[in-house]
């Protein structure tokens, strides 16, 4: 039986992790998540910009033909092994991560409604948007902590990379959404009603 498919995408500090962590805590194995991370193609490939600095935040970043290959595989019921991405952090060694079948399958990412054949195979889309202040700031925390890039490049590259992909690449999507979740204060009502939606789809 084909499983249900949702597609969960947003800007950069928008909250998606956070939801889906969520998510993944409540419904355990009965949830696959498949990030659009895991999916960056090499540093090598990566186009530079006016001043020489790699952009990440486009679409052409991404290996989509690998994705929308390995989403077809998980919907037809079959494993994927996947390396993880990094990041670019020296410390980080890459994982290999086996992304199971699962009655639902979560797919995460900022570009994962913009590419046509991947979209279309969502049975639900959801966008969360959060206030471009909170983005910033969730950004900086989580690309010095977790990335470990200095301040002055996380600056430059959500001046000159992030907001100008959201507002080509990502936003325009939004009115397209079956669902948008506001996270300008928190996720707690708007997960309890998408985990009753989910509750009633597993039937459990």
């Amino acid at each position: 039986m084909r499983p249900f498919i949702i597609g969960i995408s947003g800007g950069s500090g928008s909250g998606k992790s956070t939801f889906i962590k969520m998510i993944e805590a409540s419904f355990k194995e009965n949830v696959c998540v498949i990030p659009q991370d895991d999916y960056y193609l090499p540093k090598n490939q990566q186009v530079r910009d006016n001043k020489g600095v790699k952009n990440f935040d486009l679409p052409t970043a991404i290996d989509s033909e690998t994705f929308y290959n390995d989403l077809l595989k998980i919907a037809e019921g079959k494993p994927v092994r996947k390396l993880e991405y990094n990041f670019n952090n020296p410390n980080i060694q890459p994982q290999e991560k086996i992304f199971y079948p699962a009655p639902i399958v979560i797919v995460e990412g900022i570009f994962v409604f913009y590419f046509p054949e991947i979209s279309e195979l969502f049975d639900l889309k959801i966008f969360i948007h959060a206030r471009e202040s909170l983005k910033v700031i969730r950004r900086i925390k989580r690309d010095q902590i977790e990335r470990n890039y200095p301040l002055d490049d996380v600056l430059y590259r959500y001046e000159h990379h992030v907001m100008p992909a959201f507002d080509k690449y990502i936003k325009p999507f939004k009115d397209k959404a079956d669902i948008v979740i506001n996270n300008n204060n928190q996720l707690d009502t708007a997960f309890e009603v998408f985990q009753g939606f989910l509750k009633h789809k597993l039937g459990i």
